[in-house]
């Protein structure tokens, strides 16, 4: 029986087409890649068969791990870490324009993402991001605006990633299988100079706190960021709108003039 923990979001791909799927959606011969959270390994394998240039392995379960080390203990290309993800500085380690892969926990999927999302220096040390969700998180990282998913995630990752490509995985292709169904993500990182924001935090400040009130209009919250005369500085503001009526724009503009407070 295949070991899995619930309470770390365990559950292994084992449908071969879909691995190669995966890999396939970037060339990653003598590039370097890092593998956010390996399990058992069936993706580290294909990524192997690719021939990187070098290989990071993150996996925060310690029996895992110890089967990793083992296993790849002669492997001269791979260097595995025995971290969460969410404590380990990536930033520090990860080689220049590396590949990013990970079948995400999906508890914490969101947080993982923000996090790569909030590097400090950009553009970042990776060149792609190819991750999977809970299909329901994928639609809230692309969410559209106009869409019933657009929010404060989608509007941070439109600020620095895009979408490249996507497609869905059923249920069946994992074991445990899980409940939902799942969603890769092929994301790149984007440059955004025509509305330049000094520190990511913000953005997130600014999402964070006019979204808190999602169903009523802006007014109050905007309010606690600025006083009338800062307010009557953004350009065609609607104080009668909802967080969800905002374009993406909208809020790295509002971002910048907060940044000047």
């Amino acid at each position: 029986m295949i070991y899995a923990k619930k309470s770390l979001g365990q559950n292994y791909l084992v449908d071969i087409n879909i691995i190669k799927k995966i890999v396939s959606l970037k060339p990653i011969c003598d590039k370097n890649v890092l593998e956010i959270g390996p399990g058992k390994g069936a993706l580290t394998e294909e990524l192997l068969k690719n021939n990187p240039k070098s290989l990071i392995l993150i996996e925060k379960d310690d029996l895992l791990f110890n089967e990793l080390k083992s296993k790849y203990k002669n492997n001269p290309k791979i260097i595995i870490f025995n971290e969460d993800i969410l404590n380990f500085k990536v930033e520090e380690k990860i080689k220049k324009k590396s590949i990013i892969f990970g079948n995400l926990p999906y508890n914490i999927s969101s947080q993982i993402l923000v996090k790569l999302i909030k590097f400090k220096k950009w553009p970042p040390n990776y060149s792609d991001l190819i991750l999977m969700f809970q299909k329901e998180m994928a639609e809230r990282v692309i969410g559209n605006f106009g869409s019933p998913k657009y929010g404060r995630l989608s509007i941070l990752r439109n600020y620095r990633l895009k979408i490249s490509d996507k497609f869905n995985i059923s249920s069946n292709c994992f074991f445990p299988k899980p409940k939902v169904e799942s969603t890769v993500l092929h994301l790149e990182p984007k440059k955004n100079d025509l509305l330049k924001i000094k520190k990511i935090e913000n953005l997130e400040k600014v999402t964070n706190l006019l979204f808190s009130g999602k169903r009523k209009m802006i007014n109050k919250n905007i309010k606690k960021i600025f006083n009338e005369k800062k307010i009557k500085m953004i350009k065609n503001l609607d104080l009668k709108l909802r967080p969800s009526n905002l374009k993406p724009e909208k809020y790295y503009e509002i971002t910048k003039l907060f940044e000047k407070k």
